[in-house]
């Protein structure tokens, strides 16, 4: 296939870029510099500069070429997200985004596209013990600071699985580790990575892992289909972060009462201390013919 791939020089980018190379497609990734670019080159990419957001600059550079799909994996996170305001540009991205990148689908023939979600939008709580899977509940807005971002989660989600003349798949990641490694090592040498004791256990997925899924779905995957893309063994925050610090020989994470991270960084706290769920893989494995080489954190850390 010929495929346009948005979030091509991101963390989850460059894995992906080999895989689909590595199955004889031709990638074209979006970028938005020159130095992106030239990596996109090193990997077996045709680089396209273009910002996204900017709708008509988007369609003008697609419009003379054709696509058989269309990869939606752009985010705007540099570093893990504190605050409910560091999740604002990556949600424009799940919705005005998602939409653009449909449009440019639209105009460049593509009829395939994937876009990225996450796990989260099961609900930013404890779920306890029982396993989630892709029938349960998902973006249901719980009054509070996170329905924002549970809506963004949404909206790309319905946009791709609904849109007119496209198969749209929504593959529903775990929080992503794995190329960030050394960036992790080097907060934790600044202490500026902390974390609280015990904190809920939540799914983790290797870049690797995710973008082995991603192509299996974009082979195999099913029109309208959402799969869960995750590991088998879901964990603490503090344990990756303690496991990145064994690995790299850093300090290990600093520690902070709960209400400390809560008072500084409420969507941080929320994320790693105070969701905890259970997520099944089971319909990627099954339907995808999926799995992942890294079953835990504790593989994952120590391959990257």
């Amino acid at each position: 296939m010929r495929v346009l791939l948005a979030g091509a020089t991101g963390t989850l980018g460059a894995p992906l870029v080999r895989r689909l190379v590595g199955a004889a497609h031709d990638v074209v990734g979006i970028g938005r510099s020159n130095a992106g670019a030239e990596r996109l080159r090193q990997l077996g990419a045709t680089p396209l500069l273009v910002d996204v957001m900017d709708r008509d600059a988007l369609l003008a550079a697609v419009r003379a070429e054709r696509f058989d799909a269309v990869i939606h994996q752009l985010t705007a996170l540099k570093k893990p997200p504190m605050r409910h305001a560091d999740m604002r540009p990556t949600n424009a991205l799940r919705i005005d985004g998602t939409a653009h990148l449909l449009d440019a689908a639209r105009t460049a023939g593509a009829t395939r596209f994937l876009t990225q979600s996450i796990v989260f939008g099961y609900g930013y709580r404890n779920h306890g013990t029982r396993l989630l899977t892709e029938d349960d509940p998902f973006g249901t807005p719980q009054g509070d600071a996170f329905d924002e971002h549970l809506a963004a989660m949404l909206s790309t989600e319905k946009q791709a699985r609904t849109a007119p003349g496209i198969d749209g798949i929504a593959l529903r990641y775990g929080l992503f580790y794995g190329a960030d490694v050394d960036t992790m090592a080097g907060m934790l040498r600044r202490r500026v990575l902390p974390v609280v004791r015990g904190g809920g256990e939540i799914p983790f997925i290797h870049h690797e892992d995710a973008a082995s899924a991603t192509l299996a779905a974009l082979e195999r995957g099913e029109p309208g289909a959402v799969y869960n893309v995750v590991d088998d063994t879901p964990t603490t925050f503090r344990e990756l972060t303690e496991r990145v610090a064994v690995a790299r020989g850093t300090p290990p994470p600093l520690t902070v009462p709960r209400w400390l991270l809560q008072a500084g960084a409420p969507y941080g706290a929320a994320l790693f201390a105070g969701v905890s769920m259970r997520v099944s893989n089971e319909r990627a494995r099954t339907r995808l013919g999926w799995a992942p080489r890294y079953p835990s954190v504790r593989e994952g850390v120590a391959a990257s």
